[in-house]
């Protein structure tokens, strides 16, 4: 018997070099900036993330110029610009970011903006750092856009960094990392990012539970982020991430809660539509549907489901409803009414299932 034919595909490959492995902070990160070639090196983090910043760059004191820790939540413009006044001033040729989402994506827009090449440490599980997209919020509405200049050259990966990570804040982070896997499986027919996709949920999964148990989860979490960024950047961002934008961007809403909200109400909206995609999803899961996995996966995990306790009021559904409609069109395998966009931040709001 002959075997089916592989189907076809189209798939964008980024480059990057990866460097993972406990320590990796603290033993590798001067031999990749000597391997760039940099020599003046703006430092990026949030002001609570600086210390850990500077003592990772202690024996880079002469390459390190300046030092930028205005970093906010959503990536406001008004810091952007302020960073950048900053690298202008320095005349730095290079940024090094350590922190999460917003300290990456803050050194992104310096890369938009300035073509300079950026070194990041990640220190959550956002996977933004393996991807070419970029975001700032300009008047409480977020602008993304794909560039790839944006997407660090180097990331140095140290699980070492994340084990003391508040547990609330890494299950949340690692959830939004399961949202990168699951949303790629539904807008890619690539074979690279089905298997990306599906072992970094195998790996969240593992790493989320152990994190639940008290114990340290960072490896698994963090490969699995690795994993879930990288599907991401192929397969770019739809009706999950558009939702999460609106209402993060609009409200103020804390970036991965708000996608570990929402996200278990997104996939049982699509879970019809896509069920043969979505079968590899149910098998890291270890279960016979993918949507009752990710619910036995929230089950065992205590993990975050109200929009309601993340802040969003009933009496701002309606006009997040309307800015979601009003944003640009998105790839999605079903087609999406404004009563269906209801539904499902109405379900995230109140925590319960959707219907």
């Amino acid at each position: 018997m002959n075997a089916a034919r592989p189907a076809p595909f189209t798939q964008d490959d980024l480059p990057g070099r990866v460097v993972y492995g406990r320590g990796a902070a603290h033993n590798e990160l001067a031999a990749e900036l000597a391997r760039l070639g940099v020599r003046r090196v703006m430092l990026v983090a949030t002001p609570g993330g600086m210390p850990l910043a500077q003592h990772l760059t202690l024996s880079l004191k002469d390459l390190v110029v300046c030092a930028f820790d205005g970093v906010r939540p959503h990536v406001p413009y008004e810091t952007v610009v302020e960073a950048r006044l900053l690298a202008e001033q320095y005349e730095n040729d290079a940024v090094l970011c350590v922190g999460g989402g917003s300290a990456v994506g803050t050194a992104k827009m310096m890369a938009l903006t300035r073509r300079v090449p950026v070194v990041a440490v990640p220190t959550t599980y956002s996977g933004s750092e393996v991807t070419p997209i970029w975001g700032t919020t300009i008047s409480g509405a977020k602008r993304t856009g794909r560039d790839v200049h944006v997407r660090p050259q180097v990331v140095v990966y140290d699980p070492e960094l994340l084990k003391t990570l508040p547990a609330p804040f890494a299950m949340a982070s690692g959830l939004n990392a399961v949202a990168h896997c699951v949303e790629s499986l539904w807008l890619s027919d690539a074979p690279a990012v089905r298997l990306f996709a599906a072992e970094g949920v195998a790996a969240l999964a593992r790493g989320l539970r152990t994190l639940a148990t008290g114990e340290d989860g960072s490896d698994h979490l963090l490969y699995g982020a690795y994993l879930a960024g990288t599907a991401f950047a192929a397969a770019g961002s739809g009706l999950h991430h558009l939702i999460c934008h609106v209402l993060g961007g609009a409200f103020n809403l804390p970036h991965a809660e708000t996608h570990a909200a929402v996200l278990p109400h997104v996939l049982a909206f699509n879970a019809t539509a896509v069920q043969d995609r979505l079968a590899v999803l149910a098998d890291a899961l270890k279960a016979d549907h993918p949507v009752t996995g990710l619910s036995r996966l929230y089950e065992d995990i205590a993990a975050p489901r109200s929009l309601a306790a993340l802040g969003l009021t009933a009496q701002q559904i309606p006009r997040a409803i309307e800015l979601v409609q009003a944003s640009p069109p998105v790839r999605n395998p079903r087609p999406v009414e404004p009563d269906q966009v209801r539904a499902i931040i109405t379900a995230a709001h109140e925590g319960r299932g959707y219907r």
